[in-house]
């Protein structure tokens, strides 16, 4: 008797099982020689093993005579693999993949600044003025810069999730803004993979991530679903605040008050940065990857202020 996953005992001989297998995946000689072996230790009593774990091939691959060899493959079909890099070494990270390495805009204007006239802006920029008070309270430039990416990969995240499901609510298009705001909330989470490897938060800072990110999620699910051009308004203004501290630690890198280390070797892939790059390559990027998220979100601002959905306006993808 054999257990399925809804709980109902089901009857199936060893043979249908095998057969089953076999019908419906390629398996290693490895694994046809467990279920051989297998009906010969049931005999006994004996309680079974998993099957060994089975490492892929390549696909489509001739034997000697000409047949094709069965593909190896684990249970389920799936066959990861490994990307390599241009001069054919294995790809050592796995929060990324090549195709998604590329080199930022560092010329982008630094200041440009949306003047508040309305009321919403009047607030917006109120709001990320006093979020930035507590994000950057920190002295330690690299915690400052830590703390403000685990918040600032929030606002993409939950706009493209509620784009999501409207877009399935609504049977409609997203324009591509879906993709395009959880493009920014990766960008931002790699901004903070990247300053893991220089600065390691303490304990009381991972708490004041816990609060701060608890108590920001939720609240700007909620403006984002009741005011959208706010919502946006406030992560604009707040990258605006983002240039202006990542700007303070680059001079201060300059005056020789903060070491310029050597870049991670992730900022060095990602960014595709060259081998021999320093710290404050790696904050001048980030500066600008600031920059653009700065723009995108001011101008899907300015489509709400002219009574518009962002479907209507085609989103801009892979602006970096």
């Amino acid at each position: 008797m054999k257990k399925g996953v809804t709980g109902i005992f089901y009857a199936i001989s060893e043979q249908q099982e095998r057969s089953i297998l076999l019908r419906h995946y390629s398996v290693a000689p490895a694994l046809l020689r467990y279920f051989s072996s297998k009906g010969s230790a049931s005999s006994t009593g004996e309680t079974h093993t998993p099957p060994p774990s089975v490492k892929p091939s390549n696909s489509g691959s001739a034997g000697g005579d000409g047949t094709a060899k069965p593909v190896l493959s684990h249970y389920w079909g799936i066959v990861t693999k490994r990307p390599v890099r241009e001069d054919g070494k294995a790809w050592p990270w796995n929060s990324f993949r090549p195709t998604d390495a590329y080199t930022p805009d560092v010329s982008i204007d630094l200041k440009k600044h949306h003047t508040p006239l309305s009321f919403v802006d009047k607030f917006a920029y109120w709001t990320s003025y006093k979020l930035g008070l507590v994000l950057f309270l920190q002295r330690r430039y690299g915690c400052r810069a830590m703390m403000l990416e685990t918040v600032a990969a929030v606002p993409g995240m939950v706009g493209g999730m509620l784009l999501h499901c409207r877009s399935l609510r609504r049977f409609e298009h997203s324009g591509g803004w879906i993709k395009a705001l959880l493009e920014e909330a990766e960008n931002e989470r790699m901004h903070l993979m990247t300053f893991m490897e220089v600065v390691q938060p303490k304990w009381y800072e991972r708490a004041l991530v816990f609060a701060v990110q608890g108590v920001f999620f939720n609240a700007y699910m909620v403006c984002y679903i009741a005011f959208p051009r706010l919502a946006h308004r406030i992560v604009g203004y707040l990258e605006e605040e983002a240039i202006h501290s990542y700007t303070e630690y680059i001079k201060e890198i300059d005056k020789g008050n903060i070491p310029n280390t050597p870049a991670p070797a992730i900022a060095i892939d990602y960014w595709r940065l060259p081998k021999d790059a320093k710290i404050r390559d790696v904050v001048q990027v980030v500066r600008a990857d600031e920059a653009h998220h700065r723009d995108v979100n001011h101008f899907a601002a300015d489509i709400h202020l002219k009574g518009k959905q962002l479907r209507e306006a085609p989103a801009p993808l892979g602006y970096h």
